[in-house]
C-alpha cells in the first residue's frame, strides 16, 4: 500500500508565494491546511501544528523573527516531520552584503541556527530571485518594463544570477516534503535556463526586440556610491543587484553534497519557465 501523503501547515499562505505553495500542495494531494499569519494564540497554534506533518512559512522577510515561537511551539508538538522556514532567497549564510543589507539576511541565519538548536527536522529552500523580482525591467532600477533604447550594466556584466517563476518554486518546495534525499538539507534551485549574466540577459532581450541597447557600464565603486547616498529601504534594491551580479551571490560557490542538493538535478521531471519564456510575456 502506498505511503500516505504528508499532511501540509502553509503559513502566508495569503501572500504570493503562499498561494502557488497551497496551489501546488493540493495539486499532489497533499491535504492542505492555511494559516495568514503568525500572530494567532500560542494555543491555537499548538492545535493547527498537532494536526499536520510538514510546516511550511511563507512569511515576508520583515517577519521573518516572528517565526522564533513557531520554532518553540514545532518543537513542544512534537509531531512534525519537517519544518520550511521563511527563506526563498538567496543562502543567507553564503551572501557577501553584510555590510550593506540592514541585517536582511543575518536574519534569516539566525532561524537556520534555531531550528539547528532546537533539533527541528528542517528543509531550506534557497530560490534566488523570484522572475517577478527585477526582471520585468531587466533589472533597472525605477523602471517596470524592459528597456529598449538604453541599459545600464552592473560590474563587467559576466557575473551570473539565479531566476524562478512562484509557481516553480512551489512545485520544487512540494516535491521535497517527503523526500528522504532533502531531510535537513538546503534545496537550492540552479537551473541551466535561468542562470544568467546581466550580459546574458540583455542579449536575450535584443534578439527578442531585434534591436541592440546601448550599454551603459557601471563599476562596482559606482553602484555601491549609489547605494550610499540611497536611503533605506529604497536602496535595498540596488543592494540585492550588487550582491547578485556583482558578488555572485548566487553561483559564487558549488553546491556541496553534504548539506545541499540542487533541484533541477534532483526532480528532472519538473518543467519550469525559463527566463527566456518569462521575457516573451513581456514583448
Amino acid at each position: 500500500m502506498a505511503e500516505s501523503k504528508s499532511k501540509i501547515l502553509i503559513i502566508g499562505v495569503t501572500g504570493n508565494l503562499g498561494f502557488e505553495l497551497a496551489k501546488a500542495s493540493l495539486n499532489a494531494s497533499h491535504p492542505t491546511f492555511g494559516l495568514g499569519s503568525l500572530h494567532d494564540e500560542e494555543s491555537f497554534l499548538i492545535q493547527a501544528l498537532k494536526q499536520v506533518d510538514v510546516v511550511i512559512c511563507a512569511v515576508a522577510s520583515k517577519q521573518v523573527h516572528d517565526q522564533k515561537p513557531l520554532i518553540l511551539a514545532i518543537k513542544r508538538a512534537g509531531c512534525i516531520k519537517r519544518f520550511f522556514p521563511s527563506e526563498f532567497g538567496a543562502d543567507p549564510d553564503k551572501t557577501q552584503v553584510s555590510h550593506l543589507d540592514h541585517n536582511f539576511y543575518s536574519r534569516k541565519s539566525e532561524i537556520r541556527r534555531l531550528v539547528e538548536s532546537e533539533g527541528v527536522p528542517h528543509t531550506y529552500i534557497c530560490c534566488n530571485l523570484y522572475t517577478s523580482c527585477m526582471l520585468p525591467s531587466l533589472v533597472q532600477p525605477g523602471l517596470q518594463t524592459p528597456p529598449r533604447d538604453k541599459v545600464s550594466i552592473f560590474g563587467d556584466g559576466n557575473v551570473r544570477g539565479v531566476f524562478v517563476k512562484e509557481c516553480d518554486v512551489a512545485a520544487f518546495t512540494i516535491n521535497t516534503v517527503d523526500d528522504p534525499r532533502t531531510l535537513n538539507k538546503i534545496l537550492y534551485l540552479r537551473p541551466p535556463g535561468n542562470t544568467l549574466s546581466m550580459n546574458e540577459l540583455v542579449t536575450i532581450w535584443e534578439e527578442k526586440i531585434g534591436k541592440n541597447l546601448e550599454r551603459n557600464y557601471l563599476s562596482d565603486e559606482e553602484l555601491l556610491k549609489r547605494i550610499e547616498e540611497t536611503p533605506y529601504p529604497e536602496k535595498m534594491q540596488m543592494v540585492f543587484i550588487y550582491s547578485v551580479f556583482v558578488k555572485g551571490d548566487h553561483t559564487y560557490y558549488n553546491i556541496n553534497s553534504s548539506d545541499g542538493v540542487e533541484g533541477t538535478q534532483l526532480y528532472p521531471r519538473i518543467k519550469y519557465t525559463t527566463v527566456s519564456e518569462f521575457l516573451d510575456t513581456l514583448l
